[in-house]
């Protein structure tokens, strides 16, 4: 953070033989992302590792083979087709609180545990109508085992070769087998049965290329079905993890959205439908992401000398863009360590350049999924607080451990205690 305070919004810098840039600037990360993007590919360390692991996804391919698969896959994610899932990210949560609640004392709960549990259920459900949480050890200690092995691998310094055979990489591959597995299994019954529920998985199965007609292959579906599983589901729960944090360390903003809460909903569940009438709830996310982003780093690799901020650019220079940093910029943001909802105030989003804020990247390979990942962190927030109060037990030191997402350094453990909504 203060090296581009002291340094400026352009920070140059080398590992070993490598240029490495961090732009912090709102219009130089628009330039990167946005308006010279076909200067910039994703050949750097971080994508490499990740290209392992996804293989040939939306989030790590490139070229005519990543247009070919946005294209088939847009449709599936657009607004109106996702709205169908909001009913059962509410039971999800609902059910989660009820098991909260059920004891006769107020409950200790892992909440970064929860929140992977809970948003690996609605993600198989959502794509896969699946509720894979029934094997969500098996299932959830796969992908741990997999995003761990993601970022021991990134920050190695000398990497391995690929056919040593270590107890790590033993691991990986039986958690890579496992999820294979799963996902293959899900594909197969889907082709052979009669039946076509109306999830992900059908909408990417059913779509065609507009220009060749042409469907996903099951290698293509595996891939997709497995970067929403990586991406969407730890980056959801790492959002829904830091807001509770920060709600529990900030009580007027949890007063006040409580109190929207209570008043758009008189106790009902909510729906889809609430969502307009949710803006604390959506600014309150908003600005946790802006604090805590889950994808806290974006890197590039560019291919031709580039000037950015009004420095030179070498060819084969990795280019850092950083969330975390940029949503922190005093020359954009106000007291920029302080938890303000209200910053995303509709009148208040002149104050800054589009790309002061990106928790979901942007430009063509902007997250496909941030429609569905909102509407689930508003829906999910509102049903959980609705119903309790999350307090973070006394003394519990809660620090960042950056690496491929921003986790918490240890498990944001809390106090869970039942609440009940306020007369209106």
């Amino acid at each position: 953070m203060s090296g581009f305070r002291e340094l400026g919004d352009v920070v140059h810098f080398r590992l070993f033989t490598r240029d490495l840039v961090l732009v912090a600037h709102p219009n130089d990360v628009r330039w990167v992302l946005q308006e010279h993007t076909s200067n910039y590919n994703k050949r750097t360390r971080g994508f490499e590792v990740l290209r392992a692991f996804l293989r040939q996804g939306l989030l790590t391919s490139e070229g005519d083979h990543w247009l070919r698969q946005r294209r088939i896959a847009q449709p599936a994610f657009h607004r109106t087709r996702i709205a169908g899932f909001g009913d059962a990210m509410t039971q999800a949560a609902g059910e989660l609180v009820d098991r909260w609640l059920c004891g006769s004392a107020p409950a200790v709960v892992d909440v970064t545990a929860a929140m992977m549990r809970l948003t690996l259920r609605i993600v198989g459900e959502a794509l896969l109508s699946t509720d894979v949480s029934h094997e969500a050890d098996r299932v959830g200690q796969a992908l741990n085992i997999t995003l761990r092995r993601a970022n021991a691998a990134i920050y190695q310094i000398v990497p391995l070769p690929g056919w040593w055979p270590t107890p790590a990489r033993r691991r990986l591959r039986a958690a890579m087998r496992t999820l294979d597995d799963v996902i293959f299994e899900i594909i197969a019954e889907r082709r052979a049965s009669d039946s076509e529920p109306d999830d992900l998985l059908s909408m990417l199965m059913r779509a065609r290329d507009e220009d060749t007609g042409e469907g996903m292959s099951d290698a293509q579906l595996r891939d997709e079905v497995m970067t929403v599983f990586l991406a969407g589901q730890e980056t959801t729960a790492l959002a829904l993890g830091w807001t509770w944090y920060l709600l529990s360390r900030h009580a007027a903003v949890r007063q006040r959205l409580q109190t929207e809460i209570d008043t758009v909903l008189g106790g009902r569940t909510p729906t889809v439908a609430d969502l307009p009438r949710l803006g604390y709830v959506e600014r309150v996310v908003k600005e946790s992401m802006r604090l805590y982003p889950p994808a806290w780093v974006i890197s590039r690799c560019a291919i031709e000398d580039d000037i950015i901020g009004g420095c030179r650019i070498p060819a084969g220079s990795i280019v850092l863009l950083s969330p975390y940093v940029t949503h922190r910029h005093p020359r954009f943001w106000a007291n920029p360590e302080d938890f303000d909802p209200d910053r995303f105030e509709t009148s208040r989003q002149a104050e800054r350049p589009p790309f002061a804020y990106f928790p979901f990247g942007g430009g063509p390979r902007q997250c496909i999924g941030n429609s569905f990942a909102m509407m689930e962190l508003v829906l999910v927030v509102t049903t959980i607080a609705q119903r309790c109060r999350l307090d973070l037990l006394p003394g519990e030191p809660v620090g960042t451990s950056p690496s491929i997402t921003l986790r918490a350094a240890t498990p944001i453990t809390m106090h869970v205690s039942p609440r009940a909504p306020a007369p209106v």
